[in-house]
């Protein structure tokens, strides 16, 4: 049964920081020549409060990702944050004087201090923290704070985007004069395997559905090819959610209060369909196509005091 399309109902302030980005990479286009100042950084703090997530939407989401619903009745999976901090990071990447339609999601550290009740308010913050750009690329950090009532710092993720400047279109590295592309992370070949993930050709529409994040590389196939794609690629955060819900069940034995921290780079595009494992070794976690082979997301772990 695939994700209802009611849920789109729900996602207008991602869609409207889709499309402020779209306006501001076509303003961009219209201005190339023109200088553009540098922003001045931490920049300036983003702030809202957000209403309680819809359950139904929570348990659907959760169900997607392949986790327990009934492990969150009464609280949100921390990785959902994209769904309510994507258009406040949105945001604070105004002016910035890059091309933001070649934007890449590069990886994630999600800081897990307190639960997030399902029924109360969020109020989530945002802000650019760093750029550091090498000429070839420009990696983006934004800090996204979403605070409850009884904690301000509930769950904090850690963004880095990647905007491509010297790369070709698909991310994929473009090789050094008269030296060799960089080779690029694979599952080590003594990985212990968690679980095996069997990923549809929709299932960027359907996790698109779920956080609002309708980027068309991940559900229009011309636009995908058009980029460089054989096929769309699944969302990074959808990897990501995937893994952390696979070590809640395999290594966690279904306690989703363990987990401390997840730190993780999205080392090559995932494209769909595809059959995927997830695999980890000590405190470090991949998913590949199996031991020895590529790595879509590498990262580690971390487990609360006493557990």
């Amino acid at each position: 049964m695939g994700v209802p399309n009611r849920y789109i109902l729900h996602q207008g302030p991602v869609l409207r920081a889709l499309g402020a980005t779209a306006v501001a990479a076509l303003r961009q286009r219209a201005s190339q020549g023109e200088s553009a100042a540098t922003p001045v950084l931490p920049g300036p703090e983003v702030r809202e409060v957000v209403p309680p997530r819809p359950r139904e939407l929570v348990r659907d989401y959760v169900r997607h990702v392949g986790g327990d619903p009934s492990s969150y009745r009464h609280e949100l999976p921390p990785h959902l944050f994209p769904q309510w901090g994507f258009g406040p990071a949105t945001r604070t990447l105004t002016g910035v004087p890059y091309p933001l339609m070649k934007v890449m999601n590069g990886g994630c550290r999600l800081e897990v201090n307190a639960a997030l009740p399902i029924d109360e308010p969020l109020t989530v913050s945002a802000r650019l923290e760093d750029i550091d750009d090498d000429g070839r690329r420009a990696v983006l950090h934004q800090r996204i704070v979403t605070a409850t009532s009884a904690h301000p710092e509930a769950v904090v993720g850690h963004l880095y985007a990647i905007v491509p400047l010297g790369e070709k279109s698909n991310g994929t590295p473009a090789a050094a004069p008269g030296g060799n592309k960089k080779e690029r992370p694979r599952v080590p070949a003594d990985a212990h395997e968690l679980a095996f993930f069997r990923l549809r050709d929709n299932a960027g529409l359907e996790f698109a559905k779920l956080t609002g994040d309708f980027n068309p590389v991940h559900w229009v196939p011309p636009y995908a090819r058009a980029f460089g794609f054989r096929n769309v690629i699944l969302h990074g955060f959808a990897t990501m959610a995937r893994a952390i819900e696979g070590l809640n069940k395999s290594l966690f034995a279904g306690d989703v209060h363990r987990l401390r921290v997840f730190d993780c780079k999205f080392t090559r595009p995932l494209v769909l369909p595809a059959r995927v494992g997830l695999y980890t070794k000590h405190t470090q976690v991949f998913v590949g196509d199996a031991p020895g082979g590529p790595a879509y997301l590498v990262g580690s772990f971390e487990i609360g005091e006493g557990s």
